[in-house]
This record gives structure tokens, C-alpha cells and sequence, in this order.
């Protein structure tokens, strides 16, 4: 076995390579081939295991989501101010509003974790995650 960081070969079967100290247990990560946005619903352990593109592909569909439940929220608050009192039944009306804010706070925490975790390793998170971004980091993927 080699070691998959320096390429040093563990001839005594140990645990760490002799040169570079990297664990030979660790496996580096691979991009998957389909993504989808319940997988941003991983522990923080299991989403450090991802590949960057993939966490930068999974980031794009949370803020998407993100927006998505804002959007929602917003045009519910703004129906709700408008709509004559007694109208409806305002219990429902609470749960709703509650639910929604639920929705945006739950993926307004995931998207902080996957930039937290791009943080760490590009040093920044993006701004805006588009095709070029994604297809310029896919094109130096290649490459190596």
C-alpha cells in the first residue's frame, strides 16, 4: 500500500507513512456522481469526506433552497398582514409562518456549515457559486 498523499511505499505495515506522517487508513475524496440537496443534511463529519466541488455543487442548491424559503416566507407575512383579522383561523396562521421560518433557519445552518468546511479549505467562501466557477474548478481537476 501506498501512501496516497507522497507515494511512499508502507513496506513494514504501519499506521502512518514514514515520510509525510498521513495516516494510510485515510482515503482521499472523490467526487460522487450525483448529487442531491438531502446530502447537505449530513453531519459535519461525513461532509468534511466530500470532495470540494462537491461541497461547492451541494452549497449552490442550499442557497438556492435558502432563497427559495425566503421567498415563501415573505410572500406568507405579506398575505397575512393583508388578509382582513378573523378571517382565517390565526392558529394556522402561526404554524404556517413558524414552519417556514423553521425552513429558512434549517438551511441557513447547513449553508454556513458548507462554507465554514470551503472556508477551511479554499481559504474563502465564494460569493456566488455559477457554471463558471464549477466548470473552472473542473477543468483543473482534470488536469491533475
Amino acid at each position: 500500500m501506498n501512501c496516497s498523499y507522497c507515494q511512499t511505499e508502507n513496506q513494514n505495515n504501519i499506521d502512518k507513512c514514514t515520510f509525510c506522517n498521513a495516516p494510510f487508513t485515510i482515503s482521499r475524496p472523490k467526487q460522487k456522481d450525483f448529487l442531491a440537496l438531502e446530502l447537505a443534511e449530513k453531519t459535519f463529519e461525513e461532509l468534511i469526506q466530500f470532495h470540494t466541488y462537491d461541497l461547492l455543487v451541494l452549497l449552490r442548491l442550499v442557497r438556492a433552497e435558502r432563497s427559495t424559503a425566503y421567498d415563501i416566507m415573505i410572500s406568507i407575512q405579506r398575505l397575512l398582514k393583508k388578509a382582513p383579522e378573523g378571517s382565517q383561523d390565526d392558529s394556522g396562521n402561526a404554524e404556517l409562518v413558524k414552519h417556514t421560518e423553521a425552513d429558512y433557519r434549517r438551511y441557513t445552518s447547513r449553508m454556513k456549515v458548507l462554507e465554514g468546511i470551503l472556508i477551511d479549505r479554499m481559504g474563502y467562501k465564494p460569493k456566488r457559486v455559477d457554471n463558471k466557477l464549477l466548470e473552472a474548478l473542473q477543468t483543473k481537476i482534470q488536469r491533475n
